[in-house]
């Protein structure tokens, strides 16, 4: 099984940097793996919500659309695969620290198929240093804005 952990804070308020993270207009921005994201419901973001995505990883374009499970403005999103490579699981969660920071988790969790599974001891660091690195360019984008 895949079980990704990271976080990061945020020198930004909760609400501003969880109404950034939960839009999913904003994944290609700050997601260096993600090339796009289309609605497949209307919007606004709420549970029951499909985005279909496109991404780039371990070399090899990923489409996979993610319905969102689990929905609380401001404190945690979670969304699961209904089509791809493999199930997989995305938790966001927001948290305030101090005054005026967030502190921002990312999990992805999930077990791969096939093929993939082979993969899986390779597949969870490169998931880790890539979300590492998404965390570190929200992070710039919000405190830069």
């Amino acid at each position: 099984m895949v079980d990704v952990f990271t976080e990061t804070i945020i020198h930004r308020p909760r609400d501003i940097v969880s109404d950034y993270a939960a839009n999913p207009d904003n994944a290609p921005e700050w997601y260096a793996n993600i090339q796009s994201a289309d609605w497949r419901t209307p919007k606004p973001l709420a549970v029951g919500s499909r985005i279909a995505f496109v991404a780039q990883f371990l070399g090899r374009e990923l489409a996979y659309v993610y319905e969102i499970v689990s929905y609380s403005p401001g404190q945690q999103l979670v969304m699961r695969t209904v089509d791809g490579p493999f199930p997989m699981e995305t938790i966001y969660t927001w948290e305030s620290v101090g005054g005026h920071s967030t502190r921002m988790t990312l999990r992805n969790k999930g077990n791969p198929t096939g093929f993939s599974k082979w993969l899986t001891p390779f597949m969870s660091a490169a998931m880790k240093r890539a979300n590492q690195k998404d965390l570190k360019k929200i992070k710039d984008i919000l405190e830069n804005t």
